[in-house]
């Protein structure tokens, strides 16, 4: 018998509503229609003004609007759209970032408006094709709310938005492109902002598979029969305090004449409670409904893989389960072993994201991938070393975390290479098994990767750590207040881009 009480239930719960709200946008690019409720222009803050908005660069720095990367002026006009004047710094600093932010100002400007505008008459170095995709992106993201539980909330989405710009090639094509890179990054909010009663390790599976058969990869689910069969102690020796069934998800994007293959590997703890080692109950605590937030966003970026054409043979490996206490949980001082044969000694059961993605990255092994990205929700200190604009990224090849850092780049998902510093691998010594999952008190994000490199062997790979950037307690440019989805862009523009080492 089934004790919970909001079992999720696809008739009460759309599990990610954000698909479609994207679905109901209409975004052109062309003259601004009549039917606009708010009109955004870009403004520099430095050359000419706009010469029809009715203000000199005299009357805006009056007005407190000096063009500043970032900032806005509303005018509300009597029987015509809003004006809403958008900063967009020095004419020679402009690039995808700042109109991402310039797009996403103006959402938060009119967030009362559905029918939108925004008119940038020069793009300086930029082609049209590129600043058309950042737009589009900032706005698609900005306008981003989890509403599907409140019935109270006042938010409006966006139903229509014309990008008008100077012309050039491929701008109406990168309206669509902006839709499917946004929409990797959608799902993995729309999965972590999802209370835990109502996404569990089985439903994740369940939305993995309408997602596959609805975006072009394959799904294949383990349960805790099938992982026993494939002894995977890591993943169940966590679920053990837990009443929900565990799941692996493997996911299979196998493009036609593919080049490469790359493994990803997302930690998918539903909800982390600390297991025997439970957490203080605190803000943090609250927010470890978000410790999927690895997994969430490998499945948002298979969902862009194929729109994308992307022409990489990707497979992920998501690690779902809750890590609970009760009479059944796994306990400080237990051995599990992992996939593989390597036996790890559990020295506390709140560093259980490592021992679930052992078993991922020793099957992405197996799989003979040519490089791992994995992506995890890890450590606590990388939200102390770099707190929660930039994540931390390990890894034992530079090419691989090169890619990366290029990746989050294209995105505006900051990084910050770390270094994998063996001289603390000691740390990890057990007396009883080959490793523990536990170092000493300092290091922490980097002891965690040093326990994941010992699963990875020499195969190229590189680790994000994303528990500090994984939510934001409020609106931050495109970043709406809450899970961000932070990872799920660059893991596709990490695919987009990827080569085997030998075919490079």
């Amino acid at each position: 018998m089934d004790r919970r009480p909001n079992k999720l239930i696809p008739a009460d719960l759309v599990p990610v509503p954000g698909l479609d709200a994207l679905d109901a946008a209409t975004v052109a690019v062309g003259a601004i229609p009549a039917d606009a409720e708010a009109v955004g222009v870009g403004v520099y803050a430095d050359g000419d003004v706009p010469g029809d908005i009715g203000f000199d660069r005299a009357g805006l720095e009056d007005a407190g609007f000096t063009g500043a990367t970032g900032t806005t002026l509303v005018l509300p006009r009597v029987g015509a759209a809003d004006l809403v004047l958008i900063g967009l710094g020095a004419r020679a600093d402009v690039n995808a970032g700042v109109l991402r932010d310039a797009s996403a100002g103006l959402m938060r400007a009119a967030e009362r408006r559905a029918r939108l505008g925004l008119r940038i008459d020069d793009l300086g170095a930029m082609a049209a094709a590129d600043a058309v995709r950042a737009l589009v992106e900032g706005a698609l993201l900005a306008r981003y709310r989890y509403t599907v539980l409140n019935g109270s909330t006042t938010h409006i989405p966006l139903a229509a938005l014309t990008v008008d710009v100077p012309a050039g090639e491929g701008a109406s094509s990168a309206v669509a492109e902006a839709f499917v890179t946004a929409r990797a990054a959608v799902v993995a909010r729309d999965l972590a902002n999802t209370p835990p009663g109502h996404l569990t390790a089985v439903n994740m599976g369940e939305i993995a598979v309408d997602l596959g058969a609805r975006f072009g990869f394959a799904v294949e689910l383990f349960d805790k029969d099938a992982l026993i069969e494939l002894g995977c102690g890591g993943l169940l020796g966590v679920n053990q305090g837990s009443v929900e069934e565990p799941r692996m998800i493997r996911l299979d994007y196998a493009p036609e004449g593919a080049e490469g293959h790359l493994g990803l590997v997302g930690k998918g703890i539903m909800y982390d409670s600390g297991g025997i080692s439970l957490k203080p109950s605190d803000p943090m605590h609250l927010l470890m409904k978000m410790d999927m937030g690895g997994a969430a966003a490998v499945l948002g970026a298979f969902t862009a893989l194929r729109d994308s054409g992307v022409r990489t043979h990707v497979t992920g490996w998501l690690m779902c389960t809750d890590n609970m206490p009760s009479g059944t949980a796994y306990k400080l001082g237990d051995v599990l072993t992992a996939r593989g044969g390597t036996t790890v000694e559990v020295k506390n059961t709140d560093a259980e994201g490592r021992l679930v993605m052992m078993d991922a990255i020793v099957l992405a092994n197996e799989a003979g991938v040519d490089a791992i990205v994995d992506i995890a929700t890890l450590t606590g200190a990388a939200l102390v070393s770099l707190g929660q604009a930039t994540a931390p990224v390990f890894g034992n090849d530079q090419r691989m975390v090169d890619a990366v850092r290029a990746a989050s780049a294209a995105v505006d998902e900051p990084v910050w290479q770390l270094p994998l510093e063996k001289k603390y691998r000691p740390q990890l010594d057990s007396t009883i098994a080959d490793i523990a999952n536990l170092g000493g008190p300092f290091a922490g994000a980097t002891t965690a990767a040093l326990f994941l490199a010992h699963f990875v062997g020499d195969t190229p790979w590189a680790h994000l750590d994303i528990a500090g950037t994984m939510q934001t307690e409020k609106d931050d440019s495109w970043r709406t207040a809450g899970a961000t989805g932070f990872g799920a862009r660059i893991l596709l523009e990490t695919a987009r881009g990827f080569r085997a080492k030998e075919s490079a």
